[in-house]
C-alpha cells in the first residue's frame, strides 16, 4: 500500500474511519484539535456523523449514546478535557459500552500548558474515572504506530465491551510522518459489526437484560454489583495476552532505558548513539502501558546492569512507579525528567546514561 504523509492527529482520525468508526463527538482543545477537524470533513464522506458538542461532558455522553446503539464511536481530547470526560467514560465501563478515545496529552496539572507532556500517566493507567474500572491503554511512539493501534483499538473495545484509550503526547499528535494506512472496512463489514451487537445494543427492540450491562443506572442490588465487579476483574486479568512491548538491545545492557511514547523514541536514538560509541545500553518500551509489561524487566541481566534509567516528560515521575515494580530492587533506578511543555532532549538522556556508567 502506498505511503502518505500525515500529521499524527489526522492519521489517528483516518485510521478510526477505516476501522469503521461512524460517529465522533468532541470539543476543541490544543493539541488535539486536528482530530475533530479531520472527522468533521471526513465522516460525511462515508455516511458518518460528526458533532461538536457544547462541552467535553456533552461530547462524551453523545458518544456513550451512539455506541449504546451499536455504532463504532470515538471521542478525543487533551489532558484537562479528558478529565471532564471521565464520568462518561466510567459510565461506558459500567454499562459495558465499547468506545475508543484518544488523549493527545499536554502539560499540567490543571489547565497547564498547551505544549506536549506525559503527565497523564496516572490518569490513564490508574484512575481514568470513578469506580476502579480498567482499560487497555495503548501508547504509540510513531505516527505509524498511532495508526495501527487506533485501528486495532476498535476491535479490542468490541471484543471486551469496554473503553480503550490511545495515549499519545502532543509531539506524536502534531508531527508529520509517512504512514501506510490500513484497509477501509466495507459497508457490509460495518453492518455485520453492528449486527453482532444486537443482543445488547439499544436499537428499538426489547432488550435482553442478561446481556445489556454489568450495572444498570441506579442499580442498588449490591450482590449483583459485586458480581459485576468480579466479572470485570476477570476481564482485566485476561489482558495479559494483549500486552505489547519493545525490547531493544536489552540482553547485555549495562544501562536500560525505560520509556514510552515520544520519550522512548528519543531514548531509542540515544541507545543507537551509545552502541556506536561502544556503550552497552538498551531500551524497554511499553506499548501497552496498561497492563504494564512487567515481564520484560525479567530479561535484564542484573549481573551486569548498573542501572535502569526512567525517561519521561513528567515531574514528578509517574512511569517510574511501574518501572520499580518491574525491577524489584535488583538494580538502581535513576530518572531523566522534564515537564510543563518542555520536550525531552537526547542530550539529557545521554548525559544521564553516562552518569550511571561512571558509577
Amino acid at each position: 500500500m502506498a505511503r502518505v504523509l500525515m500529521k499524527g492527529c489526522e492519521a489517528i482520525a483516518e485510521a478510526a474511519v477505516r476501522a469503521g468508526c461512524r460517529f465522533f463527538a468532541g470539543y476543541p482543545i490544543t493539541p488535539q484539535n486536528e482530530i475533530p477537524e479531520y472527522f468533521a470533513r471526513r465522516l460525511p464522506e462515508v455516511g458518518g456523523t460528526f458533532v461538536q458538542g457544547e462541552s467535553e461532558v456533552a461530547s462524551v455522553n453523545m458518544v456513550y449514546g451512539a455506541a449504546s446503539a451499536g455504532t463504532r464511536s470515538m471521542t478525543s481530547s487533551s489532558s484537562p478535557g479528558v478529565a471532564l470526560k471521565s464520568e462518561g467514560i466510567s459510565y461506558c465501563a459500567a454499562a459495558r459500552i465499547p468506545i475508543v478515545y484518544a488523549n493527545i496529552s499536554r502539560g499540567g496539572p490543571g489547565v497547564g500548558a498547551i505544549q506536549p507532556a506525559q503527565q497523564d500517566y496516572f490518569q490513564a493507567t490508574r484512575a481514568s474515572g470513578n469506580g476502579g474500572f480498567e482499560m487497555l491503554v495503548l501508547a504509540p511512539s510513531t505516527v505509524q504506530e498511532a495508526v495501527d493501534l487506533t485501528y486495532a483499538a476498535f476491535d479490542y473495545a468490541d471484543r471486551d465491551r469496554n473503553p480503550v484509550l490511545i495515549l499519545a503526547d502532543g509531539v506524536i499528535g502534531t508531527m508529520m510522518e509517512p504512514v501506510e494506512l490500513p484497509p477501509m472496512k466495507t459497508d457490509e463489514e460495518i453492518a455485520a459489526i453492528k449486527a453482532s451487537k444486537a443482543k445488547w445494543a439499544c436499537t428499538g427492540h426489547r432488550l435482553d437484560y442478561a446481556n445489556r450491562a454489568w450495572i444498570q443506572p441506579g442499580q442498588w442490588d449490591t450482590a449483583r454489583m459485586q458480581r459485576a465487579n468480579e466479572d470485570a476483574a476477570a476481564l482485566y486479568a485476561s489482558w495479559e495476552k494483549d500486552v505489547q512491548v519493545e525490547e531493544y538491545m536489552v540482553e547485555d545492557a549495562e544501562v536500560v532505558i525505560a520509556a514510552y511514547g515520544v520519550s522512548a523514541r528519543i531514548g531509542k536514538s540515544a541507545v543507537d548513539l551509545c552502541r556506536a560509541a561502544g556503550k552497552k545500553v538498551g531500551l524497554i518500551r511499553p506499548i501497552t502501558v496498561h497492563p504494564f509489561p512487567y515481564a520484560a524487566f525479567e530479561h535484564i541481566n542484573y549481573d551486569v546492569c548498573k542501572g535502569v534509567l526512567d525517561v519521561e516528560m513528567s515531574i514528578p515521575a509517574q512511569l517510574v512507579q511501574d518501572v520499580r515494580m518491574g525491577v524489584k530492587g535488583r538494580c538502581p533506578i535513576e530518572t531523566c525528567l522534564c515537564s510543563g511543555g518542555n520536550i525531552m532532549s537526547r542530550e539529557s538522556v545521554l548525559k544521564a546514561v553516562d552518569a550511571i556508567l561512571a558509577k
